[in-house]
């Protein structure tokens, strides 16, 4: 085996810089650059090179601007999330029915009562019904709730509906839930 003495090559013989200075052997090799001097020559590659590829990584800015708020949408009343209660015991009830079938529910529901079935009836549409509950009264949410069996009587045709009517202090009975069961005249 023969051993090699290194030298400095060229013009980084006059001025070296740490580490990326070519170093030839008396052998005729090459030796290469040190670790510390790869990873800068890779890193100042990177820098210069990857600008101009065009496949580099997007450029986001962020402005500030100022928005009137006249131009702002106007907050939605109701997103769907959360299912809307019901307001009455189904659409075939018109207005005056609906006011009346109201007032035997609140009799019905009403914690002081006796527990009793409460009728109603329209003469005029020939809707007629009673609101039964089912259940002591019970609190959920700073409310007064109590479960009921409503019926609902047409000429040809009835159904029956399970529900919950809930009451805040001072307020008019509300209804929270209902459906209608599987049973009907």
């Amino acid at each position: 085996m023969r051993r090699c003495d290194f030298r400095t090559k060229g013009a980084a013989a006059k001025v070296p810089a740490a580490g990326f200075s070519r170093r030839t052997t008396a052998c005729g090799g090459t030796r290469r650059p040190s670790r510390a001097a790869s990873h800068a020559w890779r890193a100042l590659a990177a820098l210069v090179f990857l600008p101009l590829s065009g496949c580099g990584l997007p450029i986001i800015t962020f402005q500030t601007e100022t928005v009137a708020e006249a131009a702002l949408p106007p907050e939605p009343t109701s997103t769907g999330s959360i299912a809307r209660p019901p307001e009455s015991f189904g659409r075939d009830l018109g207005a005056e029915d609906w006011r009346r079938a109201h007032a035997a529910l609140s009799v019905a529901l009403d914690p002081q009562g006796n527990g009793r079935p409460v009728k109603w009836d329209n003469p005029e549409t020939s809707l007629r019904g009673s609101v039964n509950p089912t259940g002591l009264p019970y609190v959920s949410n700073d409310q007064v709730c109590r479960d009921f069996l409503a019926s609902v009587i047409a000429p040809g045709r009835s159904r029956f509906l399970r529900g919950t009517g809930c009451k805040p202090s001072g307020g008019e009975w509300a209804l929270k839930r209902v459906r209608g069961t599987k049973t009907a005249i």
